[in-house]
């Protein structure tokens, strides 16, 4: 009679895990690491041009790189401000979500797990004058996998460039055109007034904060449906 193979204990679960899906994590962590300071040297390097290209032909623009850490760096042109930024933990998706359809997950589901960058656009002014509450947008994210495979979620073209995470590999070109195309996505994306009723009454608190600055919010959509402007998130 053969014998039964013996029941894995809590901590053989805990050990198989921590080998399989530990090491993975950290391996995506470690790639994220690496796309995320190749973006911050193309982003530089993207600054550097645009103003070199602009103060020839002329042109007088604010546009300023800054590097504010590990895991953040933006963008500054004139009154916008696009932020790059990784997060530091990595992430799966829902059962819903299309990366569970494709046979190359199927293969492998620790492919799924992906580490994230995201784009964000703010207002120059919510920062200068510390405007606590004006809103900035999502402009997009960067998911990347264990193979460098990758896909982006976002506005517009941001989200039919790269949807293809079966077979893409991220290298530096799909980088400096994720951020030109952000770039871009923001420049176009203009600051609406707000509808009169949403901001006709303003309280005392709100006209003496900030040694008199008025802190109406700011947004470049407050009081629209931001699915008017047909911007719906793709990917």
């Amino acid at each position: 009679m053969a014998k039964r193979k013996e029941e894995q204990t809590p901590r053989d679960l805990i050990i198989q895990s921590l080998r399989e899906k530990g090491q993975v994590i950290n391996k995506v962590n470690r790639i994220t690491s690496d796309v995320f300071l190749e973006l911050k040297k193309l982003l530089r390097k993207t600054q550097s041009e645009l103003a070199f290209e602009l103060a020839k032909n002329e042109i007088k623009v604010d546009i300023q790189y800054s590097d504010k850490g590990q895991f953040e760096a933006e963008m500054r042109l004139n009154d916008e401000l696009v932020i790059f930024a990784q997060h530091t933990n990595v992430f799966t998706f829902d059962s819903d979500h299309f990366i569970w359809r494709l046979p190359y997950v199927q293969e492998d589901p620790l492919r799924a797990q992906c580490g994230m960058i995201q784009v964000y656009n703010f207002l120059s002014d919510s920062f200068k004058y510390n405007r606590a509450h004006d809103v900035g947008y999502l402009v997009a994210r960067m998911f990347v996998n264990k193979d460098k495979h990758f896909f982006v979620e976002g506005k517009r073209q941001l989200g039919f460039l790269y949807n293809d995470f079966e077979n893409l590999v991220l290298d530096n070109s799909h980088i400096q055109e994720v951020i030109e195309s952000g770039i871009l996505y923001t420049l176009n994306f203009d600051l609406f007034a707000p509808p009169y009723e949403m901001v006709k009454e303003l309280t005392l608190q709100m006209k003496m904060e900030q040694q008199g600055l008025i802190q109406t919010q700011t947004g470049k959509r407050l009081g629209f449906r931001f699915s008017a402007d047909n911007d719906e998130i793709v990917s």
